[in-house]
């Protein structure tokens, strides 16, 4: 009985599937209009785009940017024009005055309908095998891209519940396996598990927590620079340099930067999905958006034993 357990709820998954679609097609999606959204890393990439998208679509954004007075935060108001329902403040998420600050511009501006959404966007990303890397490098990606986006979320809860609003994660398909930059996908596996755990607990709030998983959109976001193979060389420690040399370092480098070459430049297609979670009736948990052999590197990893996918990424490193 118990064998046949994963057949039979795939067989009611996909009986339910078309009805679940038709009903989400069919529901009225929400009215933006007197509800407020935090933003949190809006100086460029996803962020950026998506601060101007909610703007046009009537809601009143909130763009926290690490550098206010930079270019990015000035081409955001430029680009929203007047109106006053966008405005840009200092927001470093590992900074507690800046997120209490942020917490208390929302407060004193809050529009007609209240709080609707925090979008936990901000990140950082990096490449280098395990030992290049100092402890105070993973202790800065964890600050930025895990307890950054909690303590943003832990903040704004109050408020969240209050409305009973939407909390979107920035996470990444990278959360599922690694090739380089195994930093970052610890920090978005990290995520995933809060989302997980906050999701089920705020049920009862009536608030609704959606992750948002893109593939490779290096080319459409700043993100992810090229990296310099003689840059980390310059940076290694001895005992590293004693290990490895130059040739392999610059492998590994050109290795990467072809990824970072192959992503994809319509940052607007991942901007579609966070705004399905923030407006939808019924947002899905996970948004992935990414080509087909990026769901295909998930689906090995998922589901087959650990040692498959280890063939597989060894077979591309080998390369």
């Amino acid at each position: 009985m118990w064998a046949a357990a994963p057949l039979l709820l795939l067989l009611l998954f996909l009986l339910l599937l078309p009805l679940a679609r038709r009903w989400r097609r069919g529901a009225a999606r929400l009215e933006p209009g007197g509800r407020a959204v935090l933003i949190t890393g809006c100086d460029s990439g996803f962020g950026h785009l998506l601060a101007l998208r909610l703007h046009r679509l009537g809601f009143t954004v909130f763009a926290g940017c690490l550098c206010p007075g930079g270019d990015g935060a000035r081409r955001l108001q430029q680009e929203a024009g007047g109106g006053g329902r966008l405005r840009v403040l200092r927001l470093d998420v590992t900074r507690a005055r800046d997120v209490r600050a942020a917490k208390e511009l929302v407060l004193s501006h809050l529009p007609e309908r209240g709080f609707w959404g925090l979008v936990n966007n901000a990140g950082i990303s990096t490449f280098g095998e395990t030992g290049w890397l100092s402890m105070e490098t993973y202790e800065r990606f964890a600050d930025v891209n895990l307890l950054g986006s909690i303590r943003t979320t832990l903040a704004f809860l109050p408020l969240l519940r209050k409305y009973k609003g939407r909390i979107v994660f920035m996470s990444s398909i990278i959360a599922y396996f690694t090739v380089g930059n195994g930093i970052y996908s610890m920090t978005k596996a990290a995520i995933e598990k809060f989302c997980d755990a906050l999701r089920l607990e705020m049920k009862k709030f009536g608030v609704q927590v959606c992750i948002i998983q893109p593939g490779n959109y290096a080319c459409s976001t700043k993100i992810q620079p090229p990296v310099s193979a003689e840059e980390i060389w310059s940076e290694l420690s001895e005992e590293e340099k004693a290990v490895y040399n130059k040739e392999y370092v610059q492998e590994r480098a050109d290795f990467f930067n072809s990824i970072l070459s192959e992503g994809s430049t319509n940052g607007n297609e991942v901007v579609d999905v966070m705004v399905d979670a923030l407006t939808s009736p019924a947002p899905k948990a996970r948004y992935m958006v990414a080509k087909l052999k990026e769901k295909a590197l998930v689906f090995v990893c998922a589901l087959f034993p650990t040692f498959v996918m280890d063939s597989v990424l060894s077979h591309a490193l080998s390369k």
